[in-house]
């Protein structure tokens, strides 16, 4: 890939103003060979640094930007009681002095665990509505609730639905596409695939923006695959490609295509619910810990990998195919209870 192809789509995703809370490109790792012989590349979002690292500080850079460029005095956010996201958005209001609120599933704990360790001690107000981790819609009602609470109050709240999943946040993704293209090129890598775990939409959403304004430069790009861990996605809400589409409004790049074909959601992994463990995902845990010294979630990154090996064992790959797995974190959430698979 020649260098001013990669800087002009860097160039457009500039178009908009950026928090820096990624310090600079994640490593990209080697891994092992996957059963079927093709080679795993590992792309480190768990180490983006911002209150304990996670894909979500992609999100927040530019989510915080705009709430800054609206005058917000308090970020509100929503999410399951161990959500990845709930706990970066708490340490990004640390950083940029704002008031957090988070709006979180389940009761009120009597010892707090985990992700909501940190949030506490980033500083954020925690706000437990009762409603079960699976029932986003109560969630974000409930966000919208203390949101115009705290307008009352002349806070000029930022109100962040579950994720971050807006087309501002899927920036974030669109950026994180071109650079593990640009890290792969200098590594003489062509990958085959990326695959990612996805639940709300908006990495998912950003990783097509990125690959579509790549191709529309003129460079080769990878499929883009997403393991579905919640039940919207796994039914097509949100709508991923009008999500990435409205992503690349944004930025001026209407005319960039993007095709419903462009997204594909692998539903085969979730399991029961969202947030319950299946035992696949319990067998990827352990087979990255013990691969490449990896640590995933059960929520998010375990489901994932699970997907990604299910499909290598059943030979989509070969022995000439480069696959990355992006690494979303979730680190924090394997200390609390139920958060690590047994020992076996």
């Amino acid at each position: 890939m020649d260098g001013s192809e990669g800087r002009s789509c860097i160039d457009l995703l500039d178009a908009l103003p950026r928090q820096r809370f990624v310090p600079g490109p994640t490593p990209v790792e080697h891994g092992p060979v996957l059963p079927g012989g093709a080679r795993l590349w590992v792309k480190r979002d768990d180490l983006t640094g911002l209150g304990g690292g996670g894909n979500k500080a992609r999100k927040l850079e530019y989510l915080c930007a705009d709430a800054i460029a609206h005058g917000a005095k308090a970020l509100v956010t929503v999410g399951a009681a161990q959500s990845n996201h709930c706990r970066m958005t708490a340490a990004a209001g640390a950083v940029l002095g704002l008031e957090v609120h988070l709006v979180l599933s389940g009761e009120s704990p009597e010892v707090t665990e985990g992700n909501q360790v940190l949030s506490e001690l980033f500083g954020a107000q925690m706000h437990f509505t009762g409603a079960d981790h699976s029932h986003w819609g109560e969630l974000e009602i409930a966000r919208e609730s203390v949101a115009d609470q705290l307008e009352a109050e002349g806070l000029s709240p930022y109100s962040i639905p579950i994720g971050g999943s807006t087309a501002v946040g899927a920036l974030g993704y669109a950026r994180a596409m071109v650079e593990l293209v640009e890290q792969c090129d200098a590594m003489g890598v062509q990958p085959k695939a990326v695959v990612h775990t996805t639940s709300s939409g908006g990495t998912h959403a950003g990783l097509v923006a990125g690959r579509a304004l790549l191709r529309a430069a003129g460079i080769g790009v990878p499929d883009v695959i997403g393991i579905g861990v919640a039940k919207g996605v796994n039914m097509g809400r949100p709508d991923v490609a009008a999500l990435a589409r409205d992503a690349l409004a944004l930025i001026g790049a209407s005319d960039v295509h993007v095709d419903e074909a462009d997204v594909v959601v692998d539903a085969r992994w979730m399991g029961i619910d969202y947030a319950v463990p299946t035992p696949e995902a319990d067998d990827a845990i352990r087979w990255a810990a013990r691969s490449g010294g990896w640590v995933l979630d059960r929520v998010y990154s375990g489901k994932g990998l699970s997907g990604l090996i299910g499909r290598a064992e059943s030979g989509e790959w070969g022995p000439r195919d480069h696959i990355v797995f992006i690494h979303t974190g979730g680190l924090p959430s394997v200390f609390a209870r139920g958060g690590a698979p047994s020992i076996a």
